[in-house]
């Protein structure tokens, strides 16, 4: 028979590796683009520390997952690429057609169809992942840059910053249907979980316009006053939505600040101080936190999402612009 001792370091040892075991299963990573060092910084969420910093193409901005999340799409806005990295070992696996000055995009449900806004162009490119063949190339408005697909994948949403509004292309045919008038400059657009809705930002107008997607006419329109910041600094760029619809959080840019919105009666509850310059956030997998990107900070600050505060800023490269966090 072997020593008690023995067996209960053997215990010990087990349930220790089965806790590590554990620990690096659900162990998140978010991936930031930054633009002015063409890099990205990979931040280990348990520890909230940057880990790795990588080489990417010039200017990356807009970057999304594969829906297996075993790939990353980057845009590489000057180096007029799409990069797509093998997230298995941070390799660059292909260089997608994107057309001039891709800065943001989209990926259709079937994980095929890249919806990308090339801002030089005027135009929406559609490109197969696969076959990394260009599918179409749709005319928008002058200087498009957000982009949307809907979660039932019909449709194709792109803002133009000049002409001033949301373009509504169906993905059945790669048409552009409907345009939707919004206020000056709008720069993302995002839905709601069920796809009923969509919020628009609009960066020099000040406002979010909310969108009802069955008539893809305007049914309210959301403004924003902070104590002590001049008007013209309050500039709505990122959107994200929690999934039980209960909250809206709005990055305003030079203002400096995250807009905290109820999402259901469209009242703005608060203003959380992050960065300089904030741009776009992301959340965790079960939404307990919030990232942005604070480009003249070079910053990211986490938000703990119960507590409505910003628990750390996380030093980055240049001017951090996309943040996608991988479960």
């Amino acid at each position: 028979m072997k020593p008690l001792r023995f067996t209960l370091n053997l215990l010990a040892i087990s349930v220790i590796s089965s806790a590590l075991l554990s620990s690096a299963a659900t162990a998140e990573t978010a991936y930031i683009s930054n633009e002015k060092d063409d890099t990205l910084s990979i931040i280990d969420l348990d520890t909230l520390e940057v880990t790795e910093t990588i080489d990417v193409g010039e200017r990356p901005r807009g970057i999304i997952f594969s829906h297996d999340r075993t790939k990353l799409y980057i845009c590489a806005s000057d180096s007029d690429t799409v990069q797509v990295m093998d997230l298995s070992d941070h390799s660059i696996i292909a260089q997608l057609p994107s057309g001039e000055d891709p800065e943001q995009f989209a990926l259709h449900p079937d994980d095929r169809r890249l919806y990308i806004a090339n801002e030089d162009d005027a135009l929406v490119t559609v490109v197969d992942v696969q076959t990394q063949e260009v599918l179409a190339q749709i005319d928008v408005g002058v200087e498009p840059e957000g982009m949307a697909i809907s979660p039932d994948g019909k449709w194709a949403l792109s803002t133009s910053e000049t002409t001033n509004m949301v373009h509504w292309i169906d993905t059945e045919t790669n048409q552009l249907v409907d345009n939707t008038l919004v206020d000056q400059r709008p720069r993302h657009v995002e839905f709601n979980k069920e796809g009923s809705i969509v919020w628009a930002s609009s960066e020099i107008g000040g406002t979010v316009s909310i969108i009802d997607v069955a008539s893809r006419k305007i049914q309210h329109k959301l403004s924003f006053k902070i104590r002590g910041i001049h008007p013209d600094k309050i500039q709505p760029v990122g959107i994200k939505l929690t999934d039980d619809g209960k909250y809206a959080f709005v990055a305003l840019g030079p203002a400096n600040h995250i807009a905290l919105v109820d999402a259901k009666t469209y009242e703005v509850l608060d203003y959380l101080l992050v960065g300089r310059r904030v741009w776009h956030m992301d959340f965790n997998a079960d939404q307990s936190r919030l990232l942005t990107t604070n480009g003249i900070s070079g910053d990211i600050s986490v938000i703990d999402i119960e507590d409505m505060k910003v628990i750390k800023s996380i030093k980055v490269g240049r001017y951090p612009w996309g943040v996608r966090i991988k479960p």
